[in-house]
């Protein structure tokens, strides 16, 4: 097989799964709707490897594969971009995915719709392959808006669930939000550049880069606007401040669609974009800080809400938020290899959270409150041996993964002196700290202390506790089957060893050559190259670093807080009753967009109903026009009384109206 047919061959296998099981899915039964839709991913990942290693041998790939539409001189094609980003994502989505396919076996095998999730997921993996594999941007938003369906629906799953269905409409609506800067973006490109290739229009940007964008009443450079208003696609596609309210919630979908969609590939959609658009961000300072500050303001105050939470996947759910953060700000500095090595190191990391929670869920018979939890390591022990990797990864302790690409992302800006940087370093450096406190929080709280489960419930789980959800008294926990534990254990090696063994290549050995472009303008990058002297040696030097003893201090502290004084925690809440009432409201956002955004579509909407539909469509243009007929009908009558002189009479005086006006006219 040729390599042009082994790159259909990556997007095709899962939307072959997809197919097979959506349509024939109950004729075919469970079994083998796993069996295809695992093996076609399968395909889909060591196809990608194949790719992998041809692309590092130096063989790239740019070209249509079809000719969609063609209007006047404008051709909308699908189209490949092989290079060392797109096969670095490749890897990541697929390999992510297919342990995801092999963890939902266990997850979901008592849901009724089994065969219809495998569908959702494989469908879901095709489109984020679309949107990675992309050489223009009509097929990039494609796969974003692909994604998004495909999100939705796996979001409200459960769509006999109220609250999932609010969830999946929630995360639609931010999402088009989003999306209609996204879409005005590439219009915009389409317009200047006359055309919606990558190349060509990377190409040509620098012609542009003094050029004033032709929006009436506005002075703003070109490139800038184009920028931003791709940037604003990435905010609700990457949950980024103030478009991050949709994820939270999204936690409403079986967990192994939040490490799917929410943690490893689709919210890392708008990080890839940004590096992919790299040749334009670069000529437009004013959007680079404009990413950077979103990121540092991510970053810090999703962070702060991820600290307070009780729920075990809302808390890995902030978690995510405050880590898209950083990898914004890392965007913002122009380190856009640095923000692409922590996408795949917190792929890995925070998909074995996730799965690791979702264990911790089934073990509890799916309560998924903290405070009904404690001392299952000494039941579950695999779980916990991966669940405390994940937790030691997302802090950044020493020779895990997270410690290479977060340490690299905060170095790069506090180099940064583009505006805004001072800001953001304070947000990613104060976040250290802040992390390490919610991970082991939540670490200690699940598998330490006292054995809280089959007690009494706390919150909004003691109603579902009554139905179906916790264990009962006597009852005790159990590690998972070996189709969840397994792709625990495989997702727990890369969280360990990943950032050692890539971080030179990737950072240092200048691995993105030919796919991301960053200007000699700015610092980040290159400061960062004259620190480096290898990975054993970053560990060494971290001792001396401000961020290790922030997240040791974090470590110690919910190790205090919550095996040794858990009243401190307690009286900490009372004390600062106002501060916590404010985090409990997530900073009162839900309530503004459903009093502002939804109360204002709802009154918008009675207006229209009351005064457009029942008083000028019903009561005017309908009823009034009955009345008009009415109105009308009986002035004639009088006319047709049967009587001729009546009939002579109304002759003679239309003869004299038709001379009037005739004369008038003449």
């Amino acid at each position: 097989m040729n390599m042009q047919s082994l790159y259909l061959v990556v997007p095709l296998a899962p939307l072959f799964g997809a197919v097979v099981t959506g349509l024939f899915g109950k004729w075919i039964g469970r079994a083998w709707s796993h069996r295809i839709t695992i093996a076609l991913v399968a395909v889909s990942f060591f196809a990608s490897l194949e790719i992998f290693a041809d692309v590092q041998a130096g063989h790239m790939f740019n070209g249509a594969v079809y000719t969609w539409l063609t209007t006047g001189d404008t051709s909308f094609q699908i189209g490949f971009l092989i290079d060392r980003l797109t096969v670095l994502m490749m890897l990541v989505v697929t390999f992510v995915s297919l342990m995801v396919h092999i963890y939902t076996i266990g997850y979901m095998a008592e849901d009724p719709g089994y065969q219809r999730f495998f569908s959702y997921i494989s469908l879901f993996t095709f489109s984020m392959l679309m949107l990675v594999m992309a050489n223009n941007f009509m097929q990039l938003f494609f796969g974003w808006e692909a994604v998004g369906l495909v999100s939705y629906l796996l979001i409200g799953f459960w769509y006999d669930r109220p609250t999932a269905i609010y969830a999946n409409l929630k995360a639609f609506l931010v999402n088009r939000v989003g999306d209609f800067g996204f879409l005005l973006g590439i219009a915009l490109v389409l317009m200047v550049f006359g055309t919606l290739d990558y190349a060509a229009v990377f190409a040509s940007a620098a012609r542009h880069a003094a050029d004033m964008a032709p929006i009436p009443g506005m002075s703003v450079g070109l490139l800038t606007a184009i920028c931003i208003l791709l940037f604003i696609g990435a905010m609700g596609k990457s949950a980024q401040f103030p478009l991050h309210v949709w994820l939270p919630d999204s936690m409403e979908g079986p967990t192994p669609i939040s490490a799917l969609i929410h943690a490893a590939t689709m919210v890392t959609a708008g990080i890839f974009m940004v590096a992919r658009m790299s040749p334009l961000f670069e000529l437009s300072d004013t959007a680079l800080s404009f990413v950077m500050i979103i990121g540092g303001i991510t970053a810090l105050f999703m962070g702060f809400l991820g600290m307070i939470q009780n729920d075990i996947k809302r808390v890995i759910a902030y978690s995510t938020l405050s880590q898209l953060g950083y990898m914004t700000v890392a965007l913002g500095a122009s380190a856009y290899p640095v923000a692409i090595f922590h996408l795949m190191t917190h792929a890995f990391f925070k998909a074995l959270l996730f799965l690791a929670a979702g264990s911790v869920i089934i073990a509890m018979h799916h309560d998924q409150d903290m405070r009904n939890m404690g001392g299952l390591r000494k039941y579950m022990p695999v779980t916990w041996i991966t669940s405390l990797i994940g937790s030691l990864a997302l802090i950044g302790a020493p020779f895990f993964s997270g410690f290479y690409s977060k340490d690299s992302i905060i170095e790069v800006v506090e180099l940064s002196n583009l505006p805004g940087a001072e800001f953001a370093y304070f947000a990613v450096l104060s976040g250290v700290f802040i992390t390490a406190f919610y991970a082991f929080r939540m670490y200690f709280m699940v598998f330490h202390g006292e054995e809280r489960f089959g007690k009494a419930h706390h919150g909004h789980d003691a109603a579902a506790h009554d139905e179906h959800h916790g264990l009962a008294p006597g009852q005790k926990p159990h590690e998972s089957p070996w189709v969840v534990t397994l792709p625990l254990i495989l997702l727990a090696i890369p969280s360990v060893l990943v950032g050692y063994i890539t971080i030179q290549p990737l950072l240092f050995e200048n691995y993105f050559r030919d796919s991301i472009y960053v200007s000699t303008e700015h610092p980040g990058m290159a400061g960062l190259f004259m620190q480096f002297h290898g990975p054993f040696e970053m560990v060494v030097h971290m001792f001396q670093e401000l961020p290790f003893w922030l997240a040791l201090s974090g470590f110690a502290t919910a190790w205090f807080f919550y095996t040794k004084r858990p009243d401190i925690p307690e009286a900490l809440q009372k004390r600062f009753h106002v501060i916590y009432t404010l985090l409990d409201n997530k900073y009162y956002f839900d309530r503004f967009n459903d009093w502002f955004f939804a109360g204002g579509a709802r009154g918008a909407s009675r207006i229209l109903w009351v005064f457009g539909d029942i008083k000028l469509i019903d009561g005017v243009m309908v009823n009034g026009t009955a009345k008009l007929v009415g109105m009308t009908s009986r002035v004639f009558r009088h006319f047709q009384s049967g009587y001729i002189y009546h009939y002579a009479f109304s002759m003679i005086i239309g003869v004299f109206v038709l001379l009037t006006v005739r004369n008038w006219f003449a």
